[in-house]
């Protein structure tokens, strides 16, 4: 038996997804935390499908010289702004498992700012 960070991370994150669904109206934001980077997916869960997605990766916030939390901020604005732009204001937010501190917070802080409303 291996109860290791990640298997409980796993556990909470099918016990969070068990309660939440996006659809084409109304996405699933869900966050996906490396030790480098963040990344962050607009997911409509009735098709199966990505309508977008943003990342730390990205040409223009890896360009930055900032921390990870201020990167994570960017990320967040980064995938307001592709929602607003596909006309989406409203979105479910999804932790994935992590705890809602940090650099999570901040992807959440950032889509806010950038006009989601979750």
């Amino acid at each position: 038996m291996s109860n290791n960070k990640s298997t409980a991370r796993q556990k909470i994150r099918y016990r969070i997804r068990k309660k939440i669904a996006g659809t084409s109206s109304k996405p699933r934001l869900s966050v996906f935390r490396s030790n480098a980077d963040i990344y962050a997916q607009l997911i409509d869960d009735d098709n199966g499908a990505t309508i977008a997605s943003a990342s730390s990766k990205q040409k223009d916030i890896s360009a930055q010289k900032a921390p990870k939390s201020e990167k994570s901020k960017m990320v967040g604005e980064a995938i307001a702004k592709k929602a607003v732009e596909l006309g989406i204001k409203q979105v479910i937010f999804d932790r994935s498992g992590y705890i809602y501190h940090g650099r999570v917070k901040a992807v959440a802080e950032g889509a806010r700012e950038g006009g989601l409303d979750f």
